[in-house]
């Protein structure tokens, strides 16, 4: 097809051309001057946007080495965490420390729902034994679309006084949703390259708190690739203990640039409009969220659910055959009964408008029910007509 691909699955993300023109250069040695600078201003950075003064420690790996990093470094064999069921993402978190050989306990979910902190917090209270050493989160869970309350998690934590760990999974949000590491109390943060941070996959981040960091001395399951100790040795002094990519440091530090120009407040605020518009279009469509509590529905991502008898993924290969248009796919329990938006990363009104214009017509191709006039009402959102949405509301 002619013109560009208009990509709108939840991550990986579109790449700006100045992440693409950054990493476009002659490989340098990794052990030289050159590449200590560059280790160095990219560790400054990432605080900058993990909200955090500790170590932020970065693998070649995707997000799922980030939870392993997480959990070996700071747990033992046959040690407890507490996990909520969010969505296919905590759920599959929940398997790796499964394999482990961690006792992996699940607070049930929905996947409707955010985590539960007061189920949290009754867990904890009843833990008086403190057995359970860690509590581990998905903020924003790319399954269902929604995002769950870390300051609150951490409230409750405090009321319960127990000393687990924190480990929060901000794969999908961290760039695109408020998030501060020290100010909410996290021990651990996740986080990938592919989404916010507007990088190509590959890349994982430990972000790491004092308290995690004195667990990590004392913490027995088997890590060698992993382990924190001699990144953080290194990393001091501006280098890693095994090749990095190389190429991909210079996006993130082009990429950080960029959010720093726009600033984090202007950022978050152009994904809660965007994802404004996108549940306008929802809600004039007359589809269903997947998020059940607009109070958690994300603005990284909108999940749609389509009518019973109908098929999420042939609404999905229309709109990739008829308009270049690539949406996110059911996970899981969701498989082909729902379809992702999202509005996330390097992105402005009129590519999003590409996508809501694609979706409307693809529903009327395959025969999906629904109301037409999602477009207009998310062109009511961006444009600003408060009116002119009333009246559609009301009528």
């Amino acid at each position: 097809m002619s013109g560009r691909h208009h990509l709108f699955i939840p991550g990986p993300s579109n790449l700006p051309d100045r992440v693409l023109r950054a990493m476009d250069r002659p490989t340098i040695d990794h052990r030289g001057p050159t590449f200590r600078a560059l280790t160095f201003e990219m560790q400054r950075r990432l605080r900058w946007v993990f909200g955090c003064a500790g170590p932020v420690i970065t693998y070649p790996a995707s997000g799922s080495g980030a939870w392993e990093a997480a959990m070996v470094n700071t747990l033992s064999p046959g040690d407890k965490v507490l996990m909520c069921e969010t969505g296919q993402f905590a759920t599959l978190w929940h398997d790796i420390a499964g394999r482990l050989g961690l006792e992996a306990e699940l607070i049930a979910g929905d996947w409707r729902h955010g985590a539960d902190a007061e189920a949290i917090g009754a867990q904890l209270q009843a833990d008086t034994g403190h057995t359970i050493k860690a509590v581990c989160v998905v903020h924003n869970e790319t399954s269902t679309g929604c995002t769950s309350d870390i300051a609150a998690v951490r409230r409750a934590m405090d009321a319960a006084g127990h000393p687990a760990l924190l480990m929060v999974d901000t794969i999908s949000s961290l760039g695109s949703l408020p998030y501060r590491a020290d100010d909410w109390g996290v021990d651990v943060t996740i986080a990938g390259s592919q989404k916010g941070l507007m990088l190509p996959p590959g890349l994982s981040f430990n972000a790491v708190s004092p308290k995690a960091l004195a667990a990590s001395e004392t913490a027995k399951l088997p890590k060698s690739y992993w382990a924190w100790q001699p990144m953080i040795a290194l990393n001091e002094k501006g280098f890693f203990p095994y090749t990095p990519a190389t190429n991909t440091l210079y996006g993130v530090i082009e990429a950080l640039k960029m959010m720093e120009e726009e600033g984090l407040d202007a950022i978050f605020a152009r994904h809660a409009r965007h994802a404004a518009a996108t549940r306008a279009a929802a809600a004039a469509w007359g589809l269903e969220l997947q998020c059940a509590d607009p109070a958690q529905a994300s603005d990284v991502l909108t999940t749609l659910r389509v009518p019973e008898g109908h098929s999420a993924d042939a609404l999905r290969a229309t709109a990739l055959e008829r308009f270049d248009l690539s949406l996110g796919n059911g996970l899981g329990r969701l498989a082909d009964k729902v379809f992702r938006i999202g509005h996330l990363g390097d992105l402005n009104d009129l590519s999003l408008m590409s996508a809501i214009s694609g979706v409307e017509m693809s529903l009327g191709l395959v025969g999906i029910p629904h109301r037409k006039g999602g477009v207009l009402a998310a062109m009511d959102v961006l444009a600003g007509a408060p009116e002119a949405m009333a009246e559609r509301g009301a009528a």
